[in-house]
């Protein structure tokens, strides 16, 4: 029998990682500080692995040789600090599982579209006959999915969370769709620090990995300049990237360049719209060039994908006003996509917990497009204050059935009403997509 391993939190990642360290012939303590959900116990018990809840027995905790902690778990934290402070070394359930596999990692950051953008390259992968899993920050975790099946390729979506705690994980290609104020009660409320931390994900790559990145993406770019030091660039974007390997789109074609090698995909009958899915659509062409997919098949895969549940969402369309869920939108830029997506005019519906968002650079957008703004949080004064020079009709509500019962009132023939919260979810909701699926409901009630 292997060392202990010490892991904080019984979630998704906590619970995949406790699995694979069983697996790998670990002793295995997991320790929440909230109460561990009956099936989750269960599972423990089944597998023979020793828990407690409600609580952290540190002096349990520093005994063992790996502590993974859970991407919930503040890094300022006093469990955290404790734990540094006794010299322990602390790693994420991504660095566990990296440590477990010899497959090819495709790793998915940014602060908006990781999540299309990472499923539209599993749908590609798999669609070619790659033995591909899409794991971490979505669907399962990274840890269980290994302990499952071990895949050739794992296509990750990775939060900056998760990237904190890495030490020697390493992705053979590295996508970053984008940067934008997100998270940052989390990071001081220091932006320099949470792109760091979503930088990380190039950091151990070598000389023949991959980077791919945005580069219309202004604060990306300047990032990658500064941070990313090994992988081989390949940017892709709008604004027509120089070097060997890019990708952009010109009249309504996505065209990626190796070196003199040129290939075109139409994107017509591209199920997904707006300029922000065009964008998630050259990232993921880049990777599947890069594994040598054929043609015919980033082609078909184009045109099978369909949108990731809450992300622009259309849910009905009722007397001719067309209900849109974005529930997914937690923080302004994502908002910003979708407002920008918006062809008619829109009853916005947004709030949340801030997470120090700046709403000037919607501004623009809500001048023109929207109408009206419901409210939906326990605190929407920085809301109202931002929004209440440009839209006459702003109205507070504290549940969703409310709220879409009076957005239904307000919104005319021809119009949107969009739920785009840009702030996170846990004051009314257990998670965006609970947020997401009561929106649906309310609308179905109508």
């Amino acid at each position: 029998m292997k060392g202990l391993i010490a892991i904080l939190g019984s979630g998704e990642s906590g619970r995949g990682a406790a699995i694979l360290a069983k697996k790998a012939g670990y002793q295995v303590f997991v320790s929440d500080s909230n109460k561990i959900p009956k099936q989750t116990k269960s599972l423990f018990k089944k597998l023979s692995i020793d828990y407690e809840e409600n609580q952290h027995s540190i002096d349990k905790i520093i005994k063992a040789e790996k502590i993974i902690k859970s991407p919930g778990i503040d890094q300022k934290s006093d469990l955290i600090v404790d734990i540094k402070n006794n010299g322990n070394v602390i790693i994420s359930e991504i660095e566990f599982g990296f440590s477990q596999t010899d497959s090819k990692i495709i790793g998915v950051t940014g602060s908006n579209g990781k999540t299309t953008t990472a499923t539209m390259i599993y749908h590609i992968l798999k669609k070619y006959g790659f033995n591909v899993a899409l794991a971490g920050n979505i669907g399962r975790s990274f840890s269980e999915s290994i302990a499952e099946q071990n895949h050739q390729i794992y296509v990750l979506e990775i939060s900056s969370f998760q990237l904190d705690n890495i030490i020697d994980f390493s992705a053979d290609i590295s996508v970053i769709t984008s940067i934008s104020p997100d998270h940052l009660d989390r990071y001081n409320y220091d932006f320099d620090q949470y792109i760091k931390a979503k930088l990380k994900i190039t950091l151990n790559q070598s000389t023949n990995q991959f980077l791919i990145f945005n580069s219309d993406d202004m604060e990306l770019k300047k990032a990658v300049k500064k941070y990313a030091q090994n992988a081989i660039q390949f940017p892709y974007g709008f604004n027509s990237p120089k070097g060997d390997l890019v990708t952009t789109v010109k009249k309504k074609s996505i065209i990626v360049k190796e070196k003199k090698n040129i290939n075109m995909y139409d994107t017509l009958n591209f199920s997904l719209k707006g300029r922000h899915n065009l964008l998630n659509a050259m990232a993921a062409v880049s990777v599947a060039r890069l594994l040598k997919v054929s043609n015919k098949c980033i082609r078909d895969s184009l045109i099978s994908f369909s949108n990731v549940e809450h992300r622009l969402e259309e849910v009905l369309k009722i007397q001719n006003i067309t209900y849109i869920n974005d529930s997914k939108a937690t923080n302004v830029n994502a908002t910003f996509y979708a407002l920008e997506s918006m062809e008619g005019q829109t009853v916005w519906i947004v709030g949340g917990i801030d997470k120090g968002n700046n709403y000037i650079e919607l501004l623009p957008l809500v001048r023109e497009k929207v109408k009206s703004i419901i409210c939906i949080g326990l605190d929407n004064e920085k809301i109202i204050e931002s929004f209440s020079p440009v839209v006459d009709v702003l109205v507070e509500t504290q549940s969703m059935s409310e709220a879409v019962k009076i957005a239904h009132k307000l919104a005319n023939k021809k119009d949107y009403v969009l739920l785009s919260p840009a702030c996170a979810s846990f004051d009314l909701f257990k998670n965006f997509e609970d947020r997401g699926n009561q929106f649906k409901q309310a609308v179905r009630n109508l």
